[in-house]
């Protein structure tokens, strides 16, 4: 053999092992992923709360409310967002909303992914997830990527970054945020914590007792508040009424006398006419306690938010219209504006042809049955007597509808309210509880001096997949403004549309 060749051979051997340096960079690689990624938390102090793109939609400001925690919002997380900002609706404002706030957090910090302190003392950041880069060597993310193999899916993204986020925090608690329920159950199945987003949720107590609270008096307080028209009852006997809040006063089962609750802590009789009066169209009179409270609300001048629940076939909406109907004739407001948003219940016809109005008319059809009804002329039933009537073809317009053509009553969709000022107008928006809280938040911010605004629905009712019977606009808008001296909610418990309506309501 080659005397040369033979020293050389060593050198040979000798460099192989040192093959290590492409692992040496596998390793930091993973290393940098983690780092760069947005993997690893900047403390261990705080949770580490991953937000699904539901929750941004639904609150822009969740940024600010998870105070000395890390918040981690997945990049995938912003292509979705990217998808709502060009729409001319609350989602799309939102969507714009949220973009806006995370360049404004973002601007002054160039590691995005290594976290950004916020005001409350936490910190946010963005989470990458690349299923070619991560690291994907333990066991719980190949139990994942078994169970859910799609890893292009914009929820199984989201999923496989909570699970890296849980192995390289594991002294922090690791949550994912979401509204969605049928991610919150992928993520318990695969062991992920999961919560939903429960800043702007009310008590399920508030929605499900429809119950008049009733306060014990004796006989004495009784016929003084029957003779008086109010009465005091010490803090003791009232704890957790708010203020305009409807009680029964009860001295026994069969002695029983509804009062409101003032601000200046005095209990009042109800203020209401026997009928309300349409002038040349019908009379409406309160069939069970929970409408001649709601028609004691409508007509306080000083209360200038109503809020009512009731199912299907209590009354909410006729009452309310008649009452708006009422106060307009009486000249206590210039109009009456009546709107509901355009939410569909099941699946869609497609595009509707026509006009704005025409387009319109199916959605705000309930409204313009109940107008129908009240400011229709009192006609005897039965067959008609022919008339000789000239053949001008063009057929009589229905009295609701000369007042729309003076600008008296409005009858329009809710999508163009954002920039308006409604001053001296009775407002009632029907189906409220197909509203997000900020949508809420836009119309109640929209009422001028002297404007009374009304919301009725039912929270059990809802067809508007980003909110549910705890976090509507109108369990919302309810909860916030409670105990305000010009704030009164009312709930309707009895149906009157008819016993079959009733039985359907309660029993299907």
């Amino acid at each position: 053999m080659n005397p040369s060749t033979q020293s050389m051979q060593p050198a040979l051997f000798e460099e192989s092992p040192v093959a290590a340096p492409p692992k040496r960079s596998r390793r930091s690689s993973a290393t940098r992923a983690i780092e760069e990624f947005g993997l690893k938390a900047p403390t261990k102090l705080g949770k580490n709360y991953v937000l699904d793109t539901n929750v941004l939609l639904h609150d822009p400001a969740c940024l600010e409310r998870f105070k000395e925690n890390h918040i981690c919002i997945l990049v995938d997380v912003l292509a979705e967002l990217d998808k709502f900002k060009s729409e001319q609706s609350e989602r799309g404002a939102n969507a714009r909303r949220v973009h806006r706030r995370l360049t404004d957090i973002f601007a002054a910090s160039t590691a995005v992914t290594g976290g950004v302190p916020t005001e409350g003392g936490g910190t946010i950041r963005l989470v990458i997830y690349d299923p070619s880069s991560c690291p994907d060597n333990s066991d719980q993310l190949k139990q994942f990527y078994r169970i859910f193999p799609d890893r292009e899916r914009v929820d199984h993204r989201i999923l496989a970054a909570c699970v890296l986020v849980q192995q390289h925090n594991p002294d922090s608690q690791v949550a994912l945020v979401t509204k969605d329920i049928n991610l919150q159950l992928k993520a318990r199945a695969v062991s992920i914590e999961c919560q939903d987003y429960l800043n702007d949720k009310v008590d399920a107590r508030e929605v499900s007792n429809y119950d008049v609270r009733r306060i014990e008096v004796d006989a004495t307080e009784l016929h003084g508040f029957a003779s008086k028209g109010e009465i005091a009852i010490p803090q003791d006997r009232r704890e957790g009424i708010s203020v305009n809040e409807y009680v029964l006063l009860s001295c026994g089962e069969k002695q029983t006398i509804p009062a409101r609750l003032q601000a200046n802590g005095l209990f009042v009789r109800l203020n209401i006419p026997e009928v309300l009066k349409i002038p040349d169209g019908q009379s409406l009179k309160p069939l069970n306690l929970g409408q001649r409270c709601l028609i004691d609300a409508l007509l306080n001048p000083d209360i200038s938010l109503v809020t009512c629940y009731g199912h299907a076939g209590t009354g909410k909406t006729l009452v309310a219209v008649a009452a708006g109907l009422h106060e307009m004739f009486n000249r206590k407001y210039n109009g009456i504006t009546v709107s509901r948003p355009v939410v569909s219940m099941g699946d869609q016809l497609g595009f509707l042809p026509g006009s704005l109005d025409e387009k319109m008319r199916p959605w705000l059809q309930p409204i313009h049955d109940a107008l129908d009804l009240l400011m229709r002329p009192n006609i005897p039933l039965g067959p008609k007597r022919k008339q000789v009537k000239p053949n001008s073809g063009v057929p009589p317009k229905k009295p609701y509808e000369m007042l729309m053509e003076q600008g008296i009553l409005e009858i329009e969709a809710l999508c163009y309210i954002r920039g308006r000022s409604i001053p001296n107008r009775f407002f009632i928006l029907d189906e409220a509880q197909q509203l997000t809280p900020q949508e809420a938040k836009t119309i109640v911010t929209r009422m001028s001096r002297d404007s009374k605004l009304v919301l009725v629905g039912d929270p059990a009712q809802i067809d508007n997949p980003y909110v549910d019977s705890r976090s509507n606009g109108l369990v919302y808008t309810r909860n916030r403004l409670k105990d305000q001296p010009f704030s009164a909610h009312v709930a309707l418990n009895r149906g009157e549309r008819s016993e079959l309506a009733e039985a359907g309501a309660q029993l299907m």
